[in-house]
């Protein structure tokens, strides 16, 4: 039988503005790297970011839930201008953290976007 995989627990919340920029730019990036840049990105970007950072500030260490609650709010969220949509960009943001905490999220393949480039 399978086991469940363990939660994922991102350190405490040291420097908020310094992770919501380093999500917002990584995000951005990623965003015009999958697709074609479009300026729909930039404001997915910031609301990302801005729901990310207050979860955060709430004390929410919890990859799994913060995914979800960037899911849920970006439910309300217009991607009529954008390639993407909600589940796309909550997903990619687990990537994004997974990979920046030297997690490997793909069973040895290599993400589409150096983190570490931004």
């Amino acid at each position: 039988m399978t086991e469940p995989l363990d939660p994922i627990t991102l350190p405490p919340l040291e420097d908020a503005d310094k992770e919501c920029e380093w999500l917002r730019a990584v995000l951005l990036k990623w965003l015009n790297a999958e697709y074609l840049p479009e300026p729909a990105n930039q404001a997915i970007a910031d609301r990302v970011a801005q729901v990310f950072v207050r979860h955060r500030m709430e004390g929410e260490n919890d990859l799994g839930s913060l995914v979800m609650a960037i899911l849920t709010e970006l439910q309300s969220f217009d991607f009529s201008d954008s390639f993407y949509g909600e589940f796309t960009v909550a997903n990619a943001v687990g990537d994004l953290l997974c990979d920046s905490m030297g997690i490997d999220r793909c069973c040895g393949r290599s993400s589409t976007l150096d983190i570490h480039e931004v």
